[in-house]
């Protein structure tokens, strides 16, 4: 009865090709250890097919893949653990098992075996084989990789950071009308992916004490025109030279950053230039600004500059509810998702280069937003865009959702009901 035993390691099997190499005879090795010549003389032998002296046979890389093909064939066949359906090799459609996947790992393997041994395992034809060689592409294969060269153009335009809806949404200006499911199907299959939002922590910090404006808004973020209400928040940027702190204003009507500034601390004139900006850049006409309680919103300067530039000052009712003022935690989150968690910035003025970048030559005039039916800010303040969407003006008090007709859920921020409470804060 034969010895059993287990495999001999690799180190020692090179060592045993080594003496044979540098003048010993197997037959001499045979008697000093355990293996016998003609094991001796096969493992010389493999390594010479390893090394490509040799060309009668396969290598052990080669043998390694046909031997893990062969218990995968033996898997799919008798079904232990995979189905060919699931396979990595296999897809189905239409609930057959197609061979597609099978013919492309051939096409791909041809050249380290033969076709009839890998026919033979993966259970297909070779005349199968050959005919999906020359067969041509199918009219919606051909559709769908002219359909992907577009949808990566538009992927890469939006900085990485579109999704399937805003790519389905872009295509369909362009002209392209195609199923929301079939642009998520290809993405998918082409590992792209848009940007995600998660968890910013809140900086506000209520001063004990202060004074607050009234809260005029009382959650419902809509208006009728443009320069009616502002939202106004900071928030901080990471950097290794320590935290960058953005401050921003923004228009209700169409989302744009109106205003803003960036600085190393975060004191009341950080707040002050970011509105001090929009009035320049904006005409208004008593305007309604709101903030959250922090420090900075409740000082006496900002309240003085606030009435020096005739504008309504108006403050949440909870400081630390996220919801009182969502737009402008909404706008953080898009930055985080879109520019903070995708770039690391090493100085501050890197951080200032590709925040800039960021508001003025993209979200302001580019970026597609859900929440005004997918236009950009720059086009939904077009008068020819908004003939259609003209209202008498005044903020409004019931919630109204313009531009988002097709979304069926409404803000949650949305749903309490106004109160006509208002007034101006004296200081």
């Amino acid at each position: 009865m034969g010895r059993h035993r287990t495999p001999y390691a690799g180190e020692f099997r090179a060592h045993m090709v080594e003496l044979v190499r540098a003048g010993r005879r197997p037959e001499g090795l045979e008697k000093e250890f355990e293996p016998t010549a003609q094991t001796i003389y096969n493992w010389v032998a493999q390594a010479d097919r390893d090394a490509g002296v040799r060309h009668d046979g396969l290598t052990t890389a080669e043998r390694q893949e046909l031997t893990k093909l062969r218990r995968e064939n033996r898997q799919l066949r008798d079904g232990a653990r995979y189905s060919l359906a699931g396979g990595g090799l296999v897809r189905a459609r239409d609930g057959r098992r197609a061979p597609e996947g099978r013919y492309a790992f051939m096409s791909a393997n041809r050249a380290r075996w033969p076709i009839v041994t890998m026919a033979r395992l993966l259970g297909v034809s070779t005349s199968g084989f050959y005919a999906w060689r020359i067969r041509e592409a199918s009219h919606h294969t051909c559709s769908d990789a002219q359909l992907l060269a577009r949808i990566r153009t538009l992927h890469a335009s939006s900085r990485g950071t579109y999704g399937a809806p805003r790519i389905h949404v872009q295509l369909a200006r362009e002209g392209v009308h195609v199923g929301r499911k079939r642009v998520a199907r290809l993405m998918r299959m082409a590992g792209l992916c848009g940007a995600s939002r998660g968890r910013w922590p809140r900086t506000t910090r209520p001063r004990a004490g202060a004074r607050r404006a009234p809260d005029l808004v009382r959650r419902h973020f809509s208006a009728d025109a443009v320069n009616m209400l502002w939202v106004a928040d900071a928030t901080y940027v990471p950097t290794d030279e320590g935290f960058l702190y953005l401050a921003v204003v923004l228009d209700v009507f169409s989302r744009p950053t109106v205003g803003w500034a960036m600085s190393n601390h975060l004191y009341t004139e950080l707040m002050l230039r970011a509105p001090d900006m929009a009035l320049q850049q904006r005409r208004h006409e008593a305007v309604i600004l709101h903030s959250d309680q922090g420090c900075q919103y409740t000082s006496i300067d900002f309240g003085r500059r606030c009435r020096e530039a005739d504008v309504q000052p108006s403050m949440d009712t909870a400081g630390d509810d996220a919801y009182d003022n969502a737009m402008c935690e909404s706008f953080f989150g898009t930055l985080e998702a879109e520019l903070l968690c995708r770039e690391h910035f090493a100085t501050h003025e890197q951080a200032r280069r590709r925040i800039f970048s960021f508001l003025e030559s993209w979200y302001n005039i580019r970026r597609l937003h859900s929440s005004i039916g997918y236009c950009s800010p720059l086009e939904f303040e077009n008068p020819h865009a908004q003939k259609q969407r003209s209202s008498p003006r005044g903020l409004s008090t019931g919630g109204q959702r313009r531009g988002r007709e097709k979304r069926p859920a409404a803000r949650p921020w949305t749903t309490r009901e106004s109160t006509s409470s208002g007034g101006s804060i004296a200081y």
